[in-house]
């Protein structure tokens, strides 16, 4: 995130001013207040993270930063050598962005060997390998990973997004000015470089801006890692390089744009909840301030500049801002790797200033013993020059980078060989699953299936299939199962949850001659809310998407539909909450009768989302694994009240199918429930047939 640091440095002699420059340009001398905000907004991010669980608005801050310096070392590089030098400011990056990122990155893979479990070496691994080849941003964009909690299910290189956001943006402007200066040049002589670069610039960030807040209204968790919608920020900070010359407001145009651009800094992380509206119209907040503080102290020597800009400036500001990269770069594995050991969703004070304590010694170390000393103090010939005179530090980073490279394209290439497959249907004799439970059926000593390796991959049929709208998609898609040519018909809808029972209703209407219809998007149960909300995120598009499947279903006439009735609450058991009664509301103003079943226990401890197979890979056990059923479930299903006043409403409950007396164990039958936190494997799904049909045949007649 904090990648700026790496480049601002790039030029810092004085240049030779063009003619076709401002006189101001002259004057246009090192920002020290400039390191200085960097450190503030690093110190921001940190506590944010790790005591707030909020978005700072420092990644913005830096975005500017990061586009304001490379773009001006780019400049000074034309005005001097009548052209952009790219090799050499390619070596320039890597020697300043490469050492840093491979040390964490190694020591990142170092320990989750040590810490984590098996279970999740080959996401991490190809998590280290997006972060060090800087597309990290789009592959959590895939997985709408989220960003705003911090606890021991989430990645430790996931704030590594915006250091992909970045490094694309340094090779998209190098090659770009070059090609600008190049043209211009050749057509205009160069003094048009700043004014042709600027309506370039200009139009590139207007469409990135729109572009984020129509990102926001429709698809904010891909939107906030999105490299389109993020380059408005960088460009900002471009468009100042470009204008500085230009740039010397009067005194108290100044003094008021530093105060407003202070008092913004500091107070947008608690102003506003930056992970459901970054980097849409709400960033221009951040990105504001870190423009007013730019344009304050702009081509003023750094006695001349308003006091905001002055107290930036300090020592002690200006060494945070020089251990900013590092200390960005440190700080999340830290608190991510502390929040596994103490498996804790949040820190805690003393926690807290453990982990920022760890993380400020390690940014330390490594900027001290590893990025300095690899750092030119002057423009290096070659990228391996500073390597050579410190030998031994270039050699251990050498190593490093390549066993990182090499272990994770080595795992990716294993995993793409032999990647997990779906268990295939299972003997009920060794493999009674939740007729164990429901059915008195004996449960034989048997291998559990699907393994922890298969388990990812033993998903529901639509999943597998595509018969599930993501995240991004709008469209309602539609396919059927069971007995595709019967008359009778129950359309599943609603999100996964109600996905993860087609295994078992596909059985049933294969053997009792019904057709199951899906209407299915993640994240997204049926909801006619102003505003749905998956997992802290926004997801407008859900609110639509429902209420045309809600349209459909009258029109396509099901005789029943299958949708969940219950969620899990935030502390202990589960409801149904008011938006469901709006939605029923809805399908019996349709005359649609609804088969309406509890939704299954979701695993988490003390608010914690876990993953069955990682537990159990840690050598827990089917028991110690699970959750109390007083946790997870209330005692009577909080749905049959609510759908008393439906007529339409007819409640499933398949908890004992689930859950024990007292524990809600993660295998039963010899069969594992879950794949992942909370969505049932298909194998475990098919098991549960037997009972769903138990309960199905008084209410739909049809056997």
């Amino acid at each position: 995130m904090t990648v700026a640091r790496a480049v601002f440095r790039l030029r810092r002699s004085a240049i030779v001013v063009s003619p076709a420059a401002a006189p101001s340009e002259a004057a246009d001398t090192y920002r020290h207040d400039l390191d200085g905000l960097r450190g503030v907004a690093i110190v921001l991010v940190v506590a944010f993270h790790v005591w707030f669980g909020r978005v700072s608005g420092g990644v913005d801050v830096f975005l500017v930063l990061t586009g304001f310096f490379f773009t001006r070392s780019l400049l000074r590089g034309v005005e001097s050598h009548r052209a952009v030098r790219i090799a050499p400011t390619a070596r320039r990056l890597a020697r300043r962005l490469l050492p840093a990122l491979v040390t964490v990155l190694a020591a990142v893979a170092a320990a989750t060997v040590l810490l984590r479990p098996f279970t999740q070496w080959t996401e991490i691994a190809a998590q280290t390998l997006a972060s060090l080849l800087y597309y990290q941003n789009w592959r959590l964009a895939l997985s709408w990973s989220d960003y705003l909690a911090a606890d021991p299910s989430v990645s430790p290189l996931q704030h590594l997004w915006s250091m992909a956001v970045q490094g694309q943006f340094y090779l998209v402007a190098l090659l770009g000015v070059a090609l600008v200066a190049g043209v211009s040049g050749r057509l205009a002589g160069p003094g048009a470089l700043r004014p042709v670069l600027a309506i370039i610039l200009a139009v590139l960030a207007v469409a990135s801006f729109g572009y984020a807040a129509h990102g926001t209204s429709v698809h904010q968790g891909w939107n906030y890692y999105d490299s389109v919608a993020r380059a408005w920020e960088l460009l900002a900070g471009a468009l100042l390089a470009v204008a500085a010359p230009w740039l010397s407001p009067p005194r108290f145009v100044r003094s008021l744009s530093a105060a407003l651009g202070t008092a913004a800094v500091l107070t947008c992380g608690w102003l506003i909840n930056g992970a459901d509206a970054f980097p849409g119209p709400a960033a221009l907040v951040p990105v504001g301030a870190a423009v007013a503080l730019i344009v304050a102290g702009n081509n003023l020597p750094r006695a001349e500049q308003p006091l905001p800009n002055r107290l930036l400036g300090t020592s002690a500001a200006v060494r945070l801002g020089e251990l900013a990269y590092a200390l960005y770069l440190w700080h999340w594995p830290v608190l991510i790797f502390v929040l596994a050991e103490a498996r804790s969703a949040t820190a805690g004070f003393v926690d807290g200033l453990g982990v920022v304590a760890a993380a400020l010694v390690l940014a330390y170390l490594t900027n001290r013993f590893i990025e300095e000393p690899l750092r030119s103090r002057r423009a290096a010939r070659s990228l391996i020059e500073p390597l050579v005179r410190h030998r031994r530090t270039g050699q251990v980073i050498t190593a490093l980078g390549l066993a990182v490279l090499t272990v994770s394209v080595g795992a990716q290439v294993v995993t793409l060989a032999n990647p997990p497959k779906a268990t295939a249907s299972l003997d009920p004799i060794h493999y009674p699953g939740a007729e164990a439970l429901v059915g008195g059926a004996h449960t034989p000593k048997a291998r559990t299936r699907p393994t922890v390796y298969e388990a990812p991959a033993d998903l529901a049929y639509p999943a597998r299939d595509g018969c599930i709208a993501d995240w991004d998609t709008r469209d309602v898609i539609t396919c059927s199962y069971g007995d595709a040519k019967a008359e009778h018909t129950v359309a599943v809808v609603g999100s996964s949850h109600a996905e993860h029972w087609v295994p078992a209703l596909d059985v049933l209407g294969h053997e009792h001659s019904f057709r199951v219809d899906v209407y299915l998007k993640m994240g997204c149960p049926l909801t006619v809310a102003a505003e749905p909300m998956y997992k802290g995120e926004a997801i407008p598009d859900c609110r639509d998407w429902s209420v045309e499947v809600i349209d459909r279903l009258g029109a396509d006439r099901p005789e029943w539909v299958f949708t969940t009735a219950t969620r899990p609450r935030d502390d202990l058991g589960d409801e149904t909450p008011a938006d469901y009664l709006d939605v029923w509301n809805r399908l019996a103003e349709r005359g649609l009768n609804v088969l309406a079943i509890r939704d299954t226990p979701w695993l988490r401890r003390d608010g914690v989302r876990y993953r069955a197979i990682d537990c159990l890979a840690q050598h827990g056990d089917r028991i110690s694994c699970g959750m109390p059923r007083a946790a997870a479930l209330n005692t009577v299903n909080p749905a049959l009240e609510s759908a008393a006043s439906f007529p339409n409403m007819f409640p499933l409950d398949l908890s004992d199918a689930v859950c024990e007396q007292d524990v809600c164990a993660v295998t039963e039958g010899n069969i594992l429930i879950y794949h992942d936190e909370h969505h049932l494997t298909a194998s475990y799904s098919r098991s549960l047939a037997p009972e769903l049909g138990r309960q199905l045949s008084s209410i739909l007649g049809w056997w």
